[in-house]
């Protein structure tokens, strides 16, 4: 596909210009030409008129469990132990690949409704979510979840194995497969040991839930007189690159040790605020060099999927918290929601940029709303003021999957009433 895009707004500094109007050229999945001169539509197979709208690389979200839509909201006002326990584990346990298809569905298309256009994920029913992933367009990195608690373990641990050579076969370049130990205090030590060994034969990094509670904390020095980056660690999981989600109770040794090629934080300051769980130590994190990217959770603890209110809050705890204005600026949190998020994915190179060369993965944004009115400087505007509904076109390797609210060949009215219904009588059987 060739894909033109006139008269678009880039930020300062995008390809080498000023800002302003620009014309974006697209060659098959990656960006051709950005030029401030017109570009000719001959043998264009699409042009986009982009006259009045900032076009940006698109969002990645490094840590969700994206068939949770299911579950949006459930468990409000529990710490997550509780919400653990009495409402997401049992509620999970009834779910169907087609409902795990449903709500993957649903909650991919909310994604590229507010302009991500890649996201990591950790869930079960995993074959299920694949199918989803490669029917709205949108880029993953997909994990089956392990948890060790019971026997049942190995079996999960070998359909996380099946999954990475399933995606290495189907994935069409768009999708990737880590390994997924859900987290230290839900897999005992042979768990983990069997999980790096895998995931060194198969070449693939681990992506689990690492120091989210206090609690957890506390509980990994008892168990391994260590805190769980150190368990870790020592286990060889840095070793095989480690995507770890959350990040929030950390000790100064362990920014150290999580400052090292291959692995990175993924932060997630709405869930772990409505949770209860802390504030990641953003700015700590970003001192020791450690590779920091943003992720929403799932919508049963976060309720929305889109990375926004992300950006937003994860700038604003920190100068709440270090009674610092200037703890943060705003480009850095841009960096962290793109360029942070896809290196943290392992994504194509050049992807979070907006550069000729780099994967054609952008989203073009309204400019015109009252709550961005007046722009004074375009990244507070960019970072603090942009919605999900500002977003206009979503782009994928170089494909239009979403415009003007609607997705191509896709029924997106159909598949919120199914998923609701689907809710509906998951959470009446209980």
């Amino acid at each position: 596909m060739r894909l033109l895009i006139h008269g678009a707004d880039v930020l300062p500094g995008t390809a080498g210009l000023k800002g302003g109007p620009a014309d974006i050229l697209v060659e098959g999945e990656r960006i051709a030409a950005i030029s401030a001169q017109r570009l000719p539509e001959e043998g264009a197979s699409r042009v986009l008129d982009g006259s009045g709208l900032l076009a940006v690389p698109g969002l990645v979200n490094c840590h969700n469990h994206v068939a949770m839509t299911l579950l949006r909201g459930y468990g409000a006002d529990l710490p997550l132990q509780r919400w653990l326990e009495e409402r997401i584990w049992p509620a999970e346990a009834r779910l169907t690949d087609e409902d795990v298809h449903a709500g993957a569905l649903l909650g991919c298309l909310e994604m590229l409704r507010g302009g991500v256009t890649a996201f990591a994920d950790m869930y079960d029913h995993m074959d299920a979510v694949l199918e989803a992933v490669l029917t709205t367009g949108i880029r993953a990195s997909l994990s089956r979840g392990v948890i060790g608690l019971g026997p049942s373990w190995e079996g999960a641990l070998r359909e996380g194995e099946e999954l990475c050579r399933q995606v290495a076969r189907t994935g069409r370049g768009r999708v990737s497969a880590m390994l997924a130990p859900h987290a230290e205090y839900t897999c005992p030590t042979e768990v983990w040991d069997a999980a790096v060994a895998l995931a060194r034969e198969l070449g693939v990094p681990i992506h689990t839930h690492l120091s989210e509670t206090a609690a957890e904390q506390r509980g990994c020095h008892e168990r391994h007189g260590s805190s769980p980056v150190r368990f870790l660690a020592e286990r060889g999981v840095l070793e095989v690159g480690l995507l770890a989600a959350h990040g929030v109770h950390l000790e100064p040794e362990d920014l150290a040790l999580l400052a090292r090629p291959g692995v990175a934080v993924a932060h997630n300051p709405v869930s772990n605020a409505k949770l209860g769980s802390g504030v990641a130590p953003l700015v700590a994190l970003l001192a020791a060099g450690v590779l920091v990217g943003l992720g929403s959770d799932g919508a049963a603890s976060t309720d929305t999927l889109g990375l926004w209110e992300e950006l937003r809050l994860a700038g604003w705890l920190q100068k709440t918290i270090l009674q610092d204005a200037a703890a943060v600026a705003a480009p850095s949190l841009w960096s962290l929601a793109t360029v942070g998020g896809a290196r943290a994915l392992h994504l194509p190179e050049g992807t979070g940029l907006l550069v000729p060369g780099a994967p054609a993965d952008l989203v073009l944004l309204r400019q015109d709303g009252l709550h961005r009115a007046p722009i004074l400087d375009p990244w507070s505007s960019l970072v603090y003021t942009t919605r999900d509904a500002d977003v206009v076109v979503t782009v994928v390797a170089g494909r239009p999957v979403m415009e003007h609210g609607e997705f191509p060949g896709i029924d997106h009215e159909r598949i919120a009433a199914d998923v609701s219904a689907r809710a509906r009588r998951l959470l009446e059987d209980r």
